[in-house]
């Protein structure tokens, strides 16, 4: 089976490469061959080919529909992650480099697996990192049947790739899903244009006894799912059976609502540190308002084809800084 990822040297990325080559497989198939596409890669991805499956690394354009046409016109897909983003913050700032990999970007890779379908019969599954960015302003509960209200260009463009996923799994050309992702912890210390890159820090540092300064009040209300747990539902989305999807190729993946005072409370218990001294509130009424005032969540959709979430809070902060992804 052949597996491409895009995005690979993201953080999900690397994570998701790195399980797949340490087991092998996704879902019960065999992999021979693994493709990893961004525009660099960090030496942490080396090439770790070994018997039985090939791993490439191709660095590029993913706005180049040529480059991308020509990567991956060589060797049919089997399965598709397309993780691959130009996230909220930076796609505020750069509105066309937003719309050029968010967008162009999933159009030219939809195009590519609609010309292999049609050439050979060998149809991919493509799943589709989405984001719950699609929802923007929120009512008070949130089920499947919400309405899609974008606040941020990047909630936008994942709208359009969610409906072309839909349309293109309609059509036969793709077998689809769009897993909606919300926050992932803990990323690393780094400039990548996510606005909501404190929830990360505030487990980092507080756990290694550090002060924080937390830019949302005590009792503002978020949803967030630990590394391992996003990779656990991607590697489903794209295992479970199209006959249990019927027409529904999208799902807000189960994940927890917690507090900030919550999220503090499990830091402390977790990692046997005095968090509620360590941490003092400032909150930022622009973060506040995009991160902060989250409500209930229902996900009957993904709930019943096998998506979960962290189970509890304090095994959410403990996964997510767990190195053995």
């Amino acid at each position: 089976m052949h597996v491409l990822i895009t995005g690979a040297n993201g953080f999900v990325g690397q994570a998701l490469t790195k399980h797949i080559l340490s087991q092998g497989c996704v879902g019960d198939r065999r992999v021979s061959r693994l493709t990893l596409l961004d525009r660099q890669f960090d030496g942490g991805l080396v090439d770790q080919s070994t018997d039985g499956l090939v791993v490439e690394h191709q660095g590029g354009d993913l706005a180049d529909d040529q480059w991308l046409k020509d990567t991956l016109g060589r060797f049919p897909m089997d399965v598709i992650f397309h993780l691959a983003s130009i996230p909220g913050g930076m796609a505020e700032q750069n509105d066309e480099l937003g719309r050029r990999v968010n967008i162009d970007a999933t159009m030219t890779l939809l195009e590519i697996c609609k010309a292999q379908t049609e050439l050979t019969g060998r149809k991919p599954v493509f799943v589709f990192a989405s984001s719950i960015a699609v929802f923007g302003i929120m009512p008070d509960w949130v089920s499947d049947n919400t309405p899609l209200k974008p606040q941020m260009s990047y909630g936008a463009h994942k709208v359009v790739g969610e409906v072309m996923v839909n349309d293109f799994s309609r059509r036969g050309w793709i077998d689809g899903r769009s897993l909606r992702l919300p926050g992932v912890l803990a990323r690393p210390p780094a400039e990548t244009g996510q606005l909501s890159a404190f929830l990360s820090d505030i487990i980092r540092e507080v756990s290694q006894g550090h002060a924080f300064v937390c830019p949302m009040s005590a009792e503002s209300k978020t949803w967030a799912s630990s590394l391992p747990n996003i990779i656990e539902n991607l590697l489903h989305g794209a295992a479970v059976e199209e006959s249990k999807l019927k027409s529904n190729r999208t799902f807000t993946l189960p994940t927890l609502c917690f507090s900030m005072a919550q999220m503090v409370d499990a830091i402390g218990l977790v990692y046997q540190q005095n968090a509620n001294e360590l941490v003092s509130y400032e909150p930022n009424p622009m973060i506040e308002k995009l991160f902060g005032c989250f409500p209930l969540l229902e996900t009957l959709a993904a709930d019943k084809v096998g998506f979960r979430h962290d189970v509890d809070l304090n095994n959410l902060v403990r996964r997510a800084l767990f190195k053995g992804h």
